[in-house]
């Protein structure tokens, strides 16, 4: 990953801060799913498009993707 800075307004930055915690992630994750939200999607990997579309409210649904996407655990 490459480091980089930005400014915020300070509402700009409590508003973030809280959608970040509201979401269970960091407040740089938020930035960069925001920033992929405009960027076109690289056409080499067009599934990436529909990376991180499904939100399941549960931090272990990568864990449990069988039930994320089937219902049930095989």
């Amino acid at each position: 990953m490459i480091r980089t800075q930005i400014s915020l307004s300070k509402e700009e930055y409590r508003a973030a801060k809280l959608e970040a915690r509201r979401q269970g992630i960091s407040l740089a994750e938020l930035l960069r799913r925001s920033l992929r939200s405009v960027l076109p999607a690289d056409e080499s990997r067009p599934w990436m498009r529909y990376a991180g579309i499904v939100a399941t409210g549960n931090r272990d649904s990568s864990r449990e993707i069988d039930e994320v996407v089937y219902g049930h655990k095989d």
